[in-house]
Formats: structure tokens, sequence, C-alpha cells
């Protein structure tokens, strides 16, 4: 994957320069890259809040001649093939790695009216998983999939719903990921996900308390590790990043093309988009909104020396003199996007944070009092949601205290439906993304308002 990390690399120093010949080389690489491929899968950024039908791994059962042993009902026999409605079904197993062990599988799933869309296969020393996307008759559950799979000679077998998602090959979503991760640092995790399916991703930096990234990556080889649920990367930034997947463990493939993502981020160094908005403010004067990251520290920390301590309070929770501590995890890409607000001479008036927190979310702001009530913090807040929306997230949510009218004010002025939780003074407010909200999302960049 070294090649394909070179490339997009080579692709993203020198923009549109580079030769169509080059573009289709890339293509080809990535096409080659994977590890017996033929398709493959994508899951969504975060598990969603209804039943997907995802089931366990199964224990291994020795083949039958039947699926079930049952006889075949009337509505069984029917299928896509012959109309009605289907399901689309992502299904790993693993089947024995001898001769005729998947064809007996693709079998009984063709008895039962199940089209095999795709099939990618690892082969690994206990067996070869093999990795399905399947059509199948509507009324078929998970469970009965996964015991079909198990009846033919297949063990630890997983079933998950899919969607018309899922039917984007490998290649191009591979390549998809590694342009996103090319042009803009902070879609690591991200893509990390999108790779990966369901999955918790945690960044552990290079200076942190007792067991911190930088004693974590010295335990972690540079070709990183992968045990079987787990697998560990050492981050570009120096500390290490951390991918768990309870519910279905790692293949080769998968650490390969994690690692390749890895790899890329690295070589191509801190970067985020250039893209900036200027707003007019309702007295006439102009701001500027773009993305900033860790190099943005000291003008942010200006800022912070600029705010009352009440508009600190409101903002961090806690001991006002801690402040400052924040802004490096705050404005690292690793753990999110933010955007500020910054006047005509380059001074930065207002932080909002999008921030990736597992499978949620969160939103906050940050308005020096002196340009406090003039718009900012909702124009912000309307963007950070923009790309909430844009990466797939359901909601978003806001931590803050009952008595900060401001925020209150500004997700409400989302015009989003709205869930208020109150405890001991403390305020959450989550904002539900509805699908054609998320589908319809406007890109957080490039769209102007007011003058130049």
């Amino acid at each position: 994957m070294s090649d394909v990390t070179d490339a997009v690399a080579h692709f993203a120093e020198h923009g549109t320069a580079v030769p169509a010949l080059v573009l289709a080389s890339l293509a080809a690489l990535i096409a080659t890259a994977g590890f017996r491929t033929r398709w493959s899968r994508r899951h969504g950024q975060a598990p969603p809040a209804d039943d997907t039908g995802a089931r366990p791994p199964t224990t291994e059962r020795t083949a039958g001649p039947g699926p079930t042993g049952r006889e075949t009902t009337g509505s069984e026999q029917g299928g896509s093939a012959h109309g009605g409605e289907s399901a689309l079904w992502r299904m790993r197993t693993t089947v024995r790695d001898a001769p005729g062990s998947l064809a007996v599988l693709c079998a009984a799933l063709a008895e039962r009216r199940i089209d095999i869309l795709s099939l990618q296969t690892h082969p690994l020393a206990e067996g070869t998983v093999d990795e399905f996307l399947l059509r199948a008759p509507g009324e078929l559950s998970g469970t009965e999939l996964a015991d079909l799979a198990t009846a033919a000679g297949g063990a630890r077998t997983w079933t998950e719903r899919a969607d018309a998602h899922d039917l984007v090959d490998a290649p191009t979503r591979v390549l998809a990921l590694a342009a996103r991760t090319a042009l803009d640092a902070a879609e690591l995790p991200l893509a990390l996900r999108q790779l990966l399916g369901r999955c918790t991703i945690r960044s552990l930096p290079a200076t942190g308390g007792a067991r911190s990234g930088a004693r974590a990556a010295q335990e972690v080889p540079p070709e990183g590790t992968l045990e079987d649920t787990v697998l560990r990367l050492r981050a570009p930034e120096g500390g290490v990043i951390s991918v768990e997947r309870p519910h279905l463990p790692f293949t080769p493939a998968e650490f390969a093309r994690a690692r390749a993502l890895v790899e890329l981020d690295a070589r191509l160094g801190p970067r985020i988009p250039h893209a900036r908005d200027v707003l007019t403010l309702t007295e006439g004067s102009d701001i500027t909104v773009r993305r900033v990251d860790t190099r943005d520290v000291p003008a942010a920390k200006a800022m912070h020396e600029r705010c009352s301590a009440r508009t600190l309070g409101l903002r961090y929770h806690g001991p006002v003199g801690d402040a400052d501590r924040y802004l490096n995890h705050l404005l690292s890409p690793r753990f999110g996007r933010t955007l500020a607000a910054q006047t005509a001479s380059g001074r930065i008036v207002a932080l909002g944070h999008l921030l990736w927190d597992g499978d949620e979310t969160e939103v906050a702001l940050l308005v020096e009092d002196g340009w406090q009530r003039r718009g900012i913090g909702g124009e912000l807040l309307g963007r950070l949601v923009a790309m909430a929306a844009e990466t797939g997230c359901e909601s978003v949510y806001a931590v803050t205290q009952a008595s900060n009218t401001g925020m209150v004010a500004a997700m409400r002025g989302l015009g989003l439906p709205l869930d208020y939780q109150i405890e001991e003074g403390t305020l959450v407010v989550t904002a539900r993304l509805d699908p054609v909200t998320r589908s319809g999302a406007p890109l957080p960049h490039g769209e102007r308002i007011g003058r130049e």
C-alpha cells in the first residue's frame, strides 16, 4: 500500500498539475491494493439508533445436507430474483480452506433465492473469511441467514443489514477516503470509521498522563499491531491511534488499508482547507470565517486573555485558569474541526468546535465579549452542523449552563428538533439531524455571505 500512499501524496501536493496518466495509474494501484478483493462494503459513521439486524458471530456447526432441516414454504421460495420485497445484508463467515467449501455455502444461499452481489475473501491460518453483500427475501431475518451459513459449513458467522452505499466497490471507496484524507487532516478519524465500520477510535496524544501516548507509542512498532478486535497505529503527530471493534475481528486486509491511510496522513503533514467565508455584520463590518488547527493556538490564547471570566466560565464549565490547557486538544484535527471568526487585522474573535465524541458529536462556541450578540455564534454553529450532516451524523449536542442564553438561542436558531436535559445546572441540548437535513447539507466552505 505504500505505492498508493506515494501516489495520493503526490497528487495532493501538485493538485491539478498531475497528468491524467498519473491519475489512471493511481486508480490501478488502488484496484490492485486489496488482498484478494473483488468487492467490499462500507459502514456508516455511527451505529444506527434502532436495531440494524446485526447478529454476533455464531458457533461452528458441522455442515449438513440442508440449510435448515425443515420444509421450505412458498414464501421462502420466492426471492429478489422473482420480484417482491428484498433486503440487503452484509455477512461474514469463516469456511474451511479446502476445495468446494465456498461452493457448498454459495449453493445453500442460492437454494433460498439469495443473490450474492459481491464477495471478498481473506485467507487466514484457521480458514478463509468470506465477506458477502447479499440480496435476500425480505422476510428472511439475520438469525435465519446466520443459521443458513452455519449449516452450510460456516463458522463465527456475523450478519448486519446493509444499504445501497454498500454497493460501492472497494477500489472506489478506498480512493475516495484517501482523497478526503489528503485534503483535510481532520478527515482521518472519519475515514477510518467509514473504512472499518462501527468501531471506537481513540487518539492518545504524545503528552499526557501516566500512560501517555508517548509511552504507548514505544510499545507499538512502526508497522503497528493487530490483535483480533484491536488495531494500533503510531499517530503522525506522535502518540497512538487505537481502533476497537469488539463485535467483529479485523482482517489483515483491513489492517493494511488503515495503516495506508495513517501513512498518507503522516506524509502530508498538517493541513486544512484554505477556503474562507467573508461575512458582513449588521453594522457593516466584515469578518472572515476559516478553519484553524493547532498552529493557531497562540491566537486562540490571545482571545482567551481578552474574554471575561464569565464568558470563559460559561464555555469551559471549570476553573478559568485552566482554559488555555484545553486549546491543543480542541484545535487538533484528531478530535474534530474548528472554525474561527477573525477581523480584517487577523485577530480571532470567536471559535466554534465540532468534536468527535465516540459515536456522538459535540458542538461548542466561544465568542469574545465585545463581539457577542452580532450573529457570529449562529453563523459558526450553522456551518459546524452542516459539517456534521455532511459526514452522516444523526445528531449534535451542546453542553452548557442553563444561564447561557446565547448558546441556547443559537441552537434554537438552527430550526431543527431539539431535546433538552438539565442536571444540576448543566444543560445538554441535542439537535436531531433528520435524513433530509443530512442529505441536503450544504458544504461548510465555499459559500460567500456579504462582501469579499
